[in-house]
């Protein structure tokens, strides 16, 4: 009686081994789409409708590249420093250059932002009258029960 016990607990441990429960996620069996096609004549397009170079840029009917930024030449004499004032200990001296200042507009700069307004301090608070403590035995309110 114990071996065919035995026999049953292992082929039902042989069965439920051999099936798999979870399900499959479909990136498994669906593979997305590129994400440019190439027409015909052999040029590559991106799903918006550019046309793309050999690395894969977009570029205009010229065959200029859209929306390059040469990004030495924007920032070419700029002087500011997102750490300037600090002081550097690789270098052992404080960071050169300006920090970028908001001009006059913006966020925070309109009539009752904190940057436009003073904020009172204690000396300019008006002061409060103490608060006096009752006894225990107050009467309480009608209709109270």
């Amino acid at each position: 009686m114990a071996t065919k016990m035995l026999f049953a607990t292992m082929l039902g441990g042989l069965a439920l081994a051999a099936c798999d429960p979870l399900p499959k996620p479909l990136y498994t069996e669906v593979t997305p789409p590129a994400s440019f096609r190439t027409e015909a004549d052999g040029v590559r397009v991106d799903n918006e409708g550019y046309q793309l170079d050999a690395e894969g840029y977009r570029i205009n009917k010229r065959g200029q590249r859209i929306g390059m930024v040469d990004v030495q030449a924007k920032t070419a004499g700029d002087k500011s420093n997102a750490v300037a004032g600090y002081w550097i200990s690789a270098s052992g001296e404080t960071a050169p250059g300006s920090v970028a200042t908001p001009s006059g507009g913006g966020a925070g700069s309109g009539p009752g932002s904190i940057m436009n307004s003073t904020l009172p301090t204690p000396a300019t608070m008006p002061q409060q009258a103490p608060i006096s403590p009752t006894s225990g035995n107050v009467a309480p309110p009608p209709g109270y029960r």
